[in-house]
Parts: structure tokens; sequence; C-alpha cells
């Protein structure tokens, strides 16, 4: 058996005395496990740090088998994430995340939404909206997605501010109020044709966005017997640190 690809680091760990087992995200092959024969070595070790980008070739004589890869560097970002608590936290959050999934399937919409986040992890404002985006479309591959469309109760597709969470779906404003205390915020920027990435967020939309992303994710671990990481707590951390040095104007609504 035998394939190439491109993929993401995402985790390593020591095997040995010299070897590493890799863990990568390919685009398709899925989530993938394989042994780098002298991966401890200085030859290796920059390239195997997550968030690097690899050319990869795996080969094991049997299908079900962890295999070898053989590993060459193609997008090596892994030094400038590390010199941030944002890149850090992002990827060992993003790792946590794609952990969830079953090993070998091909997600290639999550794939390419990965190699998006590395390249802005940078930037404070954009990696908040696009981890949010990032953990919707990793809920709809779970099997547990969000309907974010049109109202649950009328259909309309007007004016959507809450998300009911019994049923995952949008609410409107008129049909919601009566249950507001009930309902989960829907920040705008979610929805279709409304506000993207950028500065005009406001660090109530990235919050409201992680506490509804964080409701079905949890629902999701404790239905599987799995358990939270505490990442996105650290990424959170991050986040706020650099949104109040950034974009303080951000943070009147809490003054």
């Amino acid at each position: 058996m035998e394939w190439s690809g491109r993929g993401v680091v995402l985790t390593t760990r020591r095997h040995g005395e010299s070897d590493t087992i890799l863990e990568v995200m390919t685009r398709e092959r899925g989530r993938h496990l394989g042994l780098v024969r002298g991966g401890r070595s200085k030859r290796h070790r920059p390239a195997l740090q997550p968030g690097n980008e690899l050319h990869l070739t795996w080969k094991a004589r049997l299908a079900d088998h962890l295999g070898q890869f053989q590993v060459e560097p193609e997008t090596l970002r892994a030094g400038e994430l590390m010199t941030s608590g944002l890149g850090l936290t992002g990827v060992q959050h993003l790792a946590f995340l794609l952990r969830l999934l079953p090993e070998r399937h091909p997600y290639p919409r999550l794939f390419e939404a990965l190699c998006v986040l590395l390249e802005h992890l940078d930037s404070a404002d954009a990696a908040a909206a696009l981890v949010i985006r990032f953990e919707l479309e990793l809920l709809k591959e779970l099997g547990a997605g969000l309907d974010l469309s049109a109202c649950a109760a009328t259909g309309s597709r007007d004016e959507l501010t809450y998300v009911s969470p019994k049923s995952a779906r949008a609410v409107s404003r008129e049909a919601g109020l009566p249950y507001h205390d009930k309902l989960l915020p829907l920040p705008s920027f979610l929805l279709d044709g409304q506000r993207q990435a950028g500065s005009e967020l406001t660090w109530t939309d990235i919050t409201q966005g992680f506490e509804l992303t964080s409701f079905f994710l949890d629902r999701h671990l404790s239905e599987n017997d799995l358990r939270q990481s505490g990442t996105r707590d650290l990424l959170l951390n991050a986040l706020e640190k650099r949104y109040r040095t950034e974009f303080p104007w951000n943070f009147q609504d809490f003054i």
C-alpha cells in the first residue's frame, strides 16, 4: 500500500530512541498516523512541528498497518506560530477538534479550512471568526450540524437572532423573544450575507460565536463519553489578550 499527498502536522509522539509517530491532516486521507524513521534527528525535527505543511509518502504492507511516512517540507510556519500565544493555542485547539473525527476518512472542506486558518492565526479578528466557522463545519461532519438558514418556528429568513438548543435551528427575533432566556444568541456574522470576519466584529460577537459552538460541541462530547481538552479556554484567553491590545474600542460594551 502506498499513497502521496499534502498534510498538515497536528502532533508528534516519540517512538523509541530516534523515531517519531506523526499525526497529520490530509485532504484525501483525512487524519492519518505513520512512523517517521529518524524523526527526532536534526534533519527531520524542524519539519515535524505542529502547523507545518509537508509532502508525504505513506507506505505499509497492509492498509490497516501504522505504516511509515517519508516527509519533505513544503510550508514551514511552525516557527512563526510558536512565537505567539494565539498561534500556539490555535494549533493545539485545531488538533483537538480534528481528533474528534475518525481516522483515514477524507474531509476536504475541513482540510482547506485548516490551511486558511493557519495562514490567519496571526490576526486576532480573522482568526476568531474563522475558528468559529471551522467548529460549525466540524459539527456538520460529526452529524451535529446547525441549520441557520431560516427560523424554526416561522420559516422566515429575516432577523435571525437566536438558535434553539434543542433543535439546533435558527429562530427569528420575534418568535424567540418570549423564550429569550432559553435560547442561544446567534451573532450576525455567521449568517450568509451578513458581516464577515474583520475588525468590525466586537468581542461580544466573538464570545457569542464561541458560546454557540461550545454548547453543541460539549453536548457531542458528553453524548459520546469524550472529554473537553481545555484548549478552547486557552485559545479564548489568547484571543482576548490580543483583542484588548489591537481593538480596545471593541470592549466598550464591557465598560
